[in-house]
């Protein structure tokens, strides 16, 4: 295959694809490199093998045989969505982590190379910078606020409006807990309602806990309840100096008195005392809805680059929601019982990025 890149001079890295007995040395790699993130971590791999089973492909690069760089694969096949790789699936960040340019374009070279061997018809590479020369999808970004390490200042620092929004739903008696495991039922029975609503399938339950069991010093459930029911819940995730809110929902009849106002204050607030030099509110399309949640907190957006390899002269993929062309699977998965999205939909999501 004709390389995609001119590489730069530097000896160019040996690439493997690791096995699982490596992961410790993985692992040492990712927690010394800046731009990590949490998912590179190579506890994700059967994460997603056991609860989803997919195959994966975990590229090492090598110099000498030292580690000197990762790529992450899953391969996500089916008839309806097809055949196709990505750097990582089910969440925001992932791709490229290399120690140089020359290993970064030789991991992504070899990642190419592996897709036309599979028969994929593309590979989708997670990054937030623009690294490199390829096909990319600028359309998301993630919301980052700088955190102080006091709650107190960023108290003061949301004016008065946001302050009466936050404390709305305690006249209506909710609170909040923070925990482990022991919460994620709470999480998803408020988690699935609202996919159910937005139309879009769930992932399984399956998935949370087995996230939970595998990062339990790294993972916190919030479960905001009105009495006894829990109405506003997320999973957050911290690696190296920032908390991260990747699965976060609230119940459209409680949204009317602002418990995810307070959901997303009693986050804030723990990244705070915890010590974390900044808070990850997910990914938005840009001027979106959610984007404009996020940005009154303060939050900065963070462009995305979701690069691509395509076989052929294929179209960017838009295997998402917001497509045109799955407004009406929309619509009606909105009118479906939850037993039947809640039993439905992880077989579905498993199959899209």
């Amino acid at each position: 295959m004709k390389p995609i890149f001119t590489m730069p001079s530097d000896q160019p890295p040996t690439i493997e694809v690791a096995p699982p007995s490596q992961a410790a040395e993985w692992d040492r790699f990712v927690r010394a490199e800046a731009g990590a993130a949490v998912y590179h971590l190579a506890g994700w791999r059967n994460l997603i093998e056991s609860v989803f089973g997919r195959e994966t492909y975990y590229l090492a690069a090598r110099r000498e045989g030292r580690l000197c760089g990762v790529l992450p694969l899953v391969r996500l096949k089916s008839l309806v969505f097809g055949d196709f790789l990505v750097s990582l699936p089910y969440v925001t960040y992932g791709g490229v982590l290399a120690e140089s340019p020359r290993v970064g374009h030789a991991l992504i070279q070899h990642a190419s190379e592996l897709a036309e061997d599979l028969g994929a018809a593309h590979v989708e590479f997670r990054h937030s910078a623009n690294s490199f020369q390829l096909p990319a999808r600028t359309d998301k970004v993630a919301m980052h606020l700088p955190l102080t390490g006091d709650s107190e200042i960023l108290w003061k620092s949301l004016g008065a409006k946001l302050r009466a929004q936050i404390k709305r739903p305690l006249r209506e008696g909710a609170h909040c807990l923070v925990g482990g495991e022991e919460l994620v039922d709470e999480f998803y029975a408020v988690f699935a309602v609202k996919y159910r609503d937005l139309g879009v399938p769930v992932y399984p339950i399956r998935w949370f806990r087995s996230v939970l069991q595998a990062y339990p010093d790294l993972t916190r459930v919030f479960v905001v309840r009105v009495g006894a029911q829990p109405v506003a819940a997320s999973i957050v995730i911290g690696f190296k100096d920032k908390l991260e809110v990747p699965w976060a929902s609230s119940l459209r009849a409680a949204d009317r008195y602002g418990v995810n106002m307070y959901l997303y204050w009693n986050m804030l607030k723990y990244a705070e005392e915890a010590g974390y030099a900044s808070f990850d509110f997910g990914r938005s399309s840009r001027d979106s809805g959610t984007y404009r949640f996020k940005k009154q907190w303060g939050a900065e957006p963070l462009q995305l680059y979701w690069h691509y390899w395509l076989r052929g002269q294929m179209e960017l993929p838009q295997l998402n929601p917001n497509n045109p062309k799955y407004q009406a699977a929309v619509a009606v998965w909105r009118r479906l019982p939850l037993w039947v999205t809640n039993r439905v939909g992880p077989q579905i999501v498993k199959n899209l990025p």
